[in-house]
């Protein structure tokens, strides 16, 4: 059985409506869900990027996912909307606190650079307007085979009937750009009224051009392997993992004096 995801669950203040959100994640048979932190920058200038608050703060118990016997795994998400190329800092700090890194690039130089020097892990195409550049096969595919992935989200199709239009062509053109390949569906839900269960998802990909098989993908092994590239980007290609560890107290003597050997040492 597939385990399905849904990688853009919107970030709010509210704790009962995040919570309403991931309990009907859960309910719909979503095995994992990221809490998406939207990070808009003014200007050049470099405003705090937003923490990500701890999962044990906002639920005391996880939700049981339906058809499964488990909690439903959480993770949190950093989304950049760029109209700058400094609005992505390259190696900051504050990006090892989310799970995962996504960019919304406005214009055709900045989805460029992100699909070919940004170390990031999903590029977001706009849904609430019509695209300001048309998709070109170079760049997608070196994304591609960096293993960045492309993020359409459906809500607002369901908002209002113009972004829907939007919504569906842009994904149009996506797909028709990367041939299906490397492409993640995602809600970008404020409300729970907005998720909709997995095979709903399938059938509304299939109105973007999405085989079968890569409907499927969009919401099941895109988005695992979208989590994979996270972790590998954050450990040296999943070669090295480095953990912090306490330090146990060193041993002494009855006298309060440490042992002889470490006294040798020192």
């Amino acid at each position: 059985m597939a385990a399905f995801m849904d990688l853009n669950v919107t970030f709010c203040e509210d704790k009962q409506t995040l919570r309403a959100l991931v309990e009907m994640a859960a309910h719909l048979g979503f095995s994992t869900v990221a809490i998406n932190y939207v990070f808009e920058p003014a200007g050049k200038k470099k405003p705090e990027i937003p923490s990500p608050k701890l999962i044990s703060e906002l639920f005391d118990e996880l939700p049981i996912v339906q058809g499964r016997s488990r909690p439903i795994r959480v993770l949190n998400r950093l989304t950049i909307v760029m109209t700058d190329h400094s609005h992505y800092r390259q190696n900051a700090t504050e990006y090892k606190q989310f799970d995962l890194l996504a960019v919304q690039p406005s214009t055709e130089k900045l989805f460029h650079a992100a699909c070919m020097n940004f170390d990031i892990d999903i590029i977001c195409i706009c849904v609430t307007e019509k695209r300001p550049f048309l998709f070109k096969r170079s760049p997608v595919f070196g994304a591609i085979e960096r293993g960045v992935f492309f993020e359409v989200s459906y809500s607002a199709a369901i908002r209002d009937a113009t972004m829907r239009r939007y919504t569906i062509a842009n994904a149009v053109s996506l797909v028709e750009c990367c041939k299906g390949k490397n492409v993640i569906i995602s809600s970008a839900a404020e409300r729970p009224l907005e998720l909709r269960g997995p095979y709903d998802i399938a059938n509304l990909s299939l109105l973007f051009g999405l085989s079968d098989s890569d409907s499927r993908a969009s919401i099941s092994s895109c988005c695992r392997l979208a989590v994979l590239h996270a972790e590998t980007r954050k450990t040296a290609s999943g070669v090295i993992y480095t953990i912090k560890t306490q330090q146990e107290p060193l041993p002494t003597s009855e006298d309060g004096e440490a042992p002889a050997a470490k006294r040798a040492k020192c």
